[in-house]
């Protein structure tokens, strides 16, 4: 017997809201719509699904996808054992009987085969067909279905059918504007504002080159981590090359140029 207790969480996530995302989710929550979560790497998509799950109270069940994922790996599969076989519910299946909320981290990983199993669960079926087993399952009254991808990086290969996006209600997430990311930042580590406004404009500033050279531009997650790192004691410079230039590129000349905005912002001669 599954416990919904396992799959809650426990300490409120920080989360700051940039508009009214927090009371259309609990809209769409209380009638049990499908949610799509849309926005670029790091920008608090995770931590949003998460945070609404705290305010809401509901268990939650995360699903990293990838390109090896099968349908066997969201719904269950038989497993030996000394005793013979034994069917073990995969997590998809577990937060429809349980009434968790069941978030597919960066859907369009995923095989496109793999996503169709999830469509009975996004209408008003509310059912997952379990073949292997001859069961279907009624969704849990409290069960909620809630994907997540980066529109940046769709393509033929990668990316939603039509008859996949139009299950979902969907939100467009963005990196927040300078004061508010300044604010996250500073809450987030401790770090005092005028040293965090100064790595969210290097930030800022590396967004600006996306299509000019990066294919994604700096996240906010790296923002916070080269702050986390300023916050233990690491030189600012060297927090934001390790923290936010040297992860997103290996071409030598955008280095250069995100290394001189570095420089530039903490009023440093380049060595």
């Amino acid at each position: 017997m599954n416990s919904t207790e396992q799959y809650k969480v426990r300490k409120e996530p920080f989360y700051q809201p940039q508009a009214n995302e927090v009371a259309l989710y609990a809209a769409a929550y209380q009638a049990r719509l499908p949610v799509m979560v849309k926005g670029p790497t790091g920008c608090g998509k995770s931590r949003f699904v998460e945070y609404m799950a705290w305010k809401l109270n509901k268990p939650l069940i995360t699903v990293a996808c990838n390109e090896d994922m099968t349908a066997s790996d969201l719904v269950g599969r038989y497993l030996l054992d000394a005793n013979g076989t034994r069917w073990l519910d995969g997590p998809l299946t577990t937060a429809a009987r349980i009434g968790a909320i069941c978030y597919l981290d960066e859907i369009v990983e995923a095989r496109q085969d793999t996503t169709v199993v999830i469509h009975p669960l996004t209408d008003h079926r509310r059912v997952l067909p379990i073949d292997k087993k001859g069961e279907l399952i009624e969704a849990h009254a409290d069960f909620q279905l809630v994907i997540s991808y980066n529109p940046g990086y769709q393509s033929l290969m990668k990316d939603l059918k039509q008859s996949t996006k139009q299950r979902f209600t969907a939100f467009d997430f963005d990196y927040p504007e300078s004061v508010l990311e300044t604010q996250i930042v500073a809450k987030e580590t401790g770090i005092d504002t005028a040293t965090a406004a100064k790595l969210v404009k290097i930030g800022q500033a590396a967004r600006n080159l996306k299509g000019h050279g990066l294919d994604e531009g700096i996240s906010t997650r790296l923002v916070v981590y080269a702050a986390t790192l300023i916050k233990n004691g690491v030189d600012p410079r060297d927090a934001c090359r390790m923290a936010m230039a040297r992860p997103i590129t290996d071409d030598a000349d955008i280095r250069a140029t995100l290394d001189h905005a570095i420089d530039a912002t903490f009023d440093a001669t380049p060595a």
